[in-house]
């Protein structure tokens, strides 16, 4: 079935283009075009639609109020901005009805790679066979307020480091926690850092809030089957995302982008916890089962439960309202060839491997990087180099 696609934007001049540029799509995608919020609603209500990319500025409706009023009346519509002023991308995220913000002028295969990707993340995580297993997992947790706030401050207008080390500094165990972490050598500060400021200042806003996150995630799930260590768990990511941070260093300078890199590589077995606390024997099962066929935890997952750790904490992290940059690594950190791969998804990807090549006792993981997957990524080259770093930053 093709995909429907509504693009919004008071400009006729705008959606013509649109309509030239992505004329190559019209085997794959059904699209409308229309001038207002208000036409866009009623197409809306009249008919399917898999995705709206809207404009910012609009007279009468905002791009961001008509994403509000979509999501509460059709909340399974993948929602985009796709806007020329830049600047408003943090008044967006302060209303926080987008999924993802692209900014004007957008190249087409830009455009094309972004629809699709997340019109793949959303079906992954509401497919049928994940849907069965959630059904059969009594709660999944919510977030304290902390960390609502938290998030909530990091991804708002003008977030406030101040703010966001007062949050932290605010919880005791919590503080004590982050700071042992940034500590830790898997991140490679040179000098002892004593308050959060501190962190926030070194490591970045999103990297501490979302350390402060994962302090918060394994604490819930510390009652786990016997045959699941919570502490190798949380060692492994720390070390995943110490070296996603390095490799997403050699593919990009943008520190937003690295942040998502170690932000995921945090929280990527986020779904191991989950599954171990809630089907406890049964998940012991699986594990018993993907040592005695030499297979992948990921693939005896699948083959007994019909969804992977990978997709259910990429559930857990999307219903907290993470963005859907680490929502897509974590979901995806085993399977990355099934989705065009961003810088964050490759960097969990190879930093997972990499981490259980240096401590393959650790979880039980066999694990592998596909050559294939890399060449493609034209990142061959580049695993020596990755693995003498890992090596290194093990040795320090």
């Amino acid at each position: 079935m093709k995909q429907r696609v509504l693009f919004v934007d008071d400009e006729p001049r705008v959606l013509e283009g649109l309509r030239r540029m992505l004329w190559t799509m019209r085997g794959e995608w059904d699209m409308e075009f229309v001038t207002s919020g208000a036409d866009a609603l009623a197409a809306l209500d009249r008919s399917r639609y898999d995705v709206v990319v809207t404009d910012m500025r609009m007279p009468v409706m905002t791009g961001a109020e008509l994403l509000t009023i979509v999501r509460e009346r059709h909340p399974e519509v993948v929602r985009l901005i796709l806007s020329g002023q830049a600047s408003e991308e943090a008044s967006i995220k302060s209303v926080g009805p987008a999924h993802q913000f692209l900014a004007k002028p957008c190249e087409a295969e830009t455009l094309k790679s972004t629809i699709r990707r997340t019109c793949a993340l959303r079906a992954l995580l509401n497919s049928e066979t994940l849907q069965n297993l959630v059904s059969k997992i009594d709660s999944l947790p919510s977030l304290p307020k902390r960390c609502l706030d938290l998030l909530a401050e990091v991804e708002g207008h003008d977030p406030s480091m101040r703010r966001v080390a007062d949050l932290i500094s605010g919880d005791p165990a919590m503080s004590a926690k982050v700071l042992q972490l940034v500590n830790s050598a898997f991140f490679g500060i040179q000098r002892q850092v004593s308050d959060p400021m501190q962190a926030a200042m070194m490591l970045g806003l999103h990297t501490v809030t979302v350390l402060a996150l994962s302090v918060q995630v394994f604490s819930t799930y510390r009652n786990v089957s016997a045959a699941v260590k919570v502490g190798d768990i949380m060692s492994h990511c720390l070390g995943t995302a110490g070296y996603a941070r390095a490799i997403g260093s050699r593919l990009t300078a943008d520190s937003k982008t690295l942040e998502d890199c170690c932000a995921a590589g945090l929280l990527h077995d986020t779904g191991k916890l989950v599954l171990a606390t809630t089907l406890g024997e049964r998940y012991a099962e699986v594990l018993a089962h993907a040592a005695s066929s030499g297979s992948p935890v990921a693939e005896a997952e699948r083959e007994l439960l019909g969804a992977s750790h990978a997709e259910v904490g990429g559930y857990l992290l999307g219903l907290w309202g993470l963005p859907d940059s680490i929502v897509e690594a974590v979901a995806y950190h085993h399977t990355p060839r099934s989705i065009d791969g961003s810088v964050p998804l490759i960097a969990v990807h190879v930093a997972d491997v990499l981490q259980h090549d240096l401590d393959p006792a650790l979880t039980g993981v066999r694990a592998s990087l596909s050559e294939d997957d890399l060449r493609e990524w034209g990142l061959l080259g580049e695993v020596s180099a990755w693995r003498a770093q890992a090596g290194a930053r093990a040795e320090a």
